[in-house]
């Protein structure tokens, strides 16, 4: 290559580096954001069900993509629905399937345990 196509390629490779870099900081930036009231809602999960915190998330995580919603807003409905706002019934019922799925599976592998 020639220099001067080397050239175009370093500006080229660090303006890629730089935007990269961007969206990460964004995303990390949201994720600050977010991040408290997922853990608050995970915490509303193992308290109510006797969930531990992997369940927790995953129960979040399954109604999240069952339901078509992002986590974090169906964190802020489950964190409401503490102080008395309740949640839409379809993610109700959402929730209360996915705990109930998560029970039978447990179930079952308990029966399974020697």
């Amino acid at each position: 290559m020639s220099g001067d196509a080397t050239e175009v390629v370093d500006i080229v490779d660090d303006a890629d580096t730089e935007q990269s870099l961007r969206v990460e900081v964004l995303q990390l930036r949201r994720a600050m954001q977010t991040r408290p009231v997922i853990d608050l809602a995970r915490g509303v999960l193992m308290a109510s069900f006797g969930l531990d915190p992997e369940e927790a998330w995953s129960v979040l995580v399954t109604v999240s993509q069952n339901a078509n919603i992002k986590l974090f807003h169906l964190a802020e409905g489950t964190v409401a629905a503490v102080t008395g706002e309740p949640l839409p019934e379809a993610l109700r019922q959402q929730l209360s399937a996915a705990v109930a799925e998560l029970a039978a599976r447990r179930s079952a592998a308990q029966e399974t345990e020697p």
